[in-house]
């Protein structure tokens, strides 16, 4: 694995980069372009910026009016502030009427840190999911995070982004091939299949090498896009290797654990354990231990792999 970088950063330079490319992409953020990386963005085309100020509702609507013109508006802020704080907005102004609006939500998951429970949002993806129309990505690393939103200026809907704070392994090679919707397969196996997104990707490759020495093969799957989820692939993993783990910076309610079972208890039904968050809110701390506190670690997916192998 590659150098570590957090996928806000890579949210910011993407945005410059794309922005040379796409004159019709414009930035909105709600005081806080330092943090969510859009400063690079404001200093490189001030013209296409727009601070909102601390006013998210009132951001998202007028991105809504940008995509009535043409415009391709990205919309700035932290997740607990995009899908908290903003929800009305986006499902009423954007969703409802499925205008072209992407949101950048940065810091999400616990990976906060410090910031603690009020800005650890780890509902996000669950709220997200409830809006007819709104597709869903959350990139694992660097080059994926840049790749997908490229792939967002260029799809027609209403969009959301997780980026996260916290710097993350680079396991994409430059010559990544991103598609909306369509998982990756990053190691075969036989005995269960890990499916994870975001973050946890890495962690879910260590936990492969984990098994592997107590004898279990697992296969590896990347969900970057929760919403819509690759069923087939899902459903085809189930399939093939009898029992499923999920992992997932969130909730284990609402997000990609819940979007598994659903699709495998309709077509597939095997045991699915889900790694996440367990119904909890989250506190203030440094991160390695916060992700130990809360079991989002490769050795605690490996134990939850091989439980999933025992309900077979």
């Amino acid at each position: 694995m590659a150098d570590k970088i957090a996928t806000r950063e890579s949210y910011g330079n993407a945005l410059v980069e794309f922005g040379a490319k796409y004159d019709n992409l414009v930035v909105l953020d709600a005081d806080l372009a330092e943090a969510t990386k859009t400063i690079k963005f404001k200093k490189a085309f001030p013209e296409r910026f727009f601070d909102c100020g601390i006013a998210e509702g009132n951001m998202v609507a007028v991105a809504a009016g940008l995509a009535t013109t043409g415009m391709v508006p990205f919309v700035s802020t932290f997740a607990m502030f995009a899908a908290g704080r903003a929800f009305e907005q986006i499902r009423n102004a954007v969703g409802y009427p499925h205008l072209n609006v992407k949101i950048g939500a940065t810091h999400a998951g616990i990976t906060v840190g410090e910031d603690g429970a009020t800005h650890q949002c780890l509902e996000d993806l669950g709220t997200m999911r409830t809006i007819p129309g709104m597709t869903i990505i959350n990139p694992c690393d660097d080059v994926e995070a840049r790749a997908a939103v490229e792939a967002a200026i260029n799809f027609d809907g209403p969009c959301y982004l997780r980026f996260g704070r916290y710097a993350v392994p680079v396991i994409n090679g430059e010559d990544y091939k991103f598609e909306i919707g369509k998982g990756v397969t990053l190691a075969d196996g036989k005995d269960v299949t890990i499916i994870a997104t975001g973050i946890m990707v890495a962690m879910a490759l260590e936990a492969k090498e984990i098994l592997k020495q107590e004898g279990i093969d697992a296969r590896v799957i990347n969900i970057h896009t929760i919403k819509p989820l690759d069923n087939e692939l899902v459903v085809k993993a189930a399939k093939e290797t009898g029992a499923i783990v999920t992992a997932e910076e969130h909730n284990i309610i609402g997000g990609l654990g819940s979007a598994v079972c659903e699709a495998v208890c309709e077509a597939a039904p095997v045991p699915v354990v889900r790694v996440g968050v367990n119904d909890t809110f989250g506190r203030s701390g440094k991160v390695p231990p916060l992700l130990e506190m809360y079991g989002l670690t490769a050795q605690n997916i490996a134990e939850q792999a091989k439980k999933a192998v025992a309900l077979k």
